[in-house]
């Protein structure tokens, strides 16, 4: 499964995955514990696979911050818990993302992707690729460049 599928729904704890899309909104599985819930259209929705992450550069999908705390972890879970003290994220983060914009990114921010890539990799989630079209398309736009 990749995050295309994956939703944080605001005001609701941990991720989702989408099952059905309905007239008036969606159905999705909790993460956390397999309850399923209805979603309105009217609901603060967020596909993992559309979120990014700014740097001092450009935005980073999150799917690669994914990708680069994998490779830091081992493709195990993090070393830090998302509850663990602001200093303790904050270097935590540096780590894995040296070039991220302090100023706009709040620990809050990554407590939550601490805490989501847990969770993915609780539930068997570790594929934090770019799909094939989507690899193919970047790869051409590099050699453009």
């Amino acid at each position: 499964m990749n995050l295309d599928k994956i939703l944080s729904i605001g005001g609701k704890p941990g991720l989702y995955k989408m099952l059905t899309q309905t007239r008036t909104g969606l159905v999705a599985e909790s993460l956390l514990d397999n309850k399923k819930v209805t979603v309105s259209m009217s609901s603060n929705v967020s596909v993992l696979s559309e979120i990014a992450i700014y740097t001092l550069e450009e935005e980073l999908p999150l799917r690669e911050v994914f990708h680069k705390i994998q490779i830091k972890e081992d493709g195990g879970k993090t070393s830090v818990k998302h509850k663990d003290d602001k200093l303790v994220l904050e270097e935590y983060f540096f780590e894995v993302l040296p070039n991220y914009d302090e100023d706009r990114v709040y620990v809050s921010d990554i407590k939550k992707i601490i805490q989501w890539y847990n969770i993915l990799i609780d539930h068997g989630i570790t594929d934090f690729t770019l799909p094939e079209e989507d690899s193919d398309k970047k790869v051409k736009e590099e050699k453009e460049e």
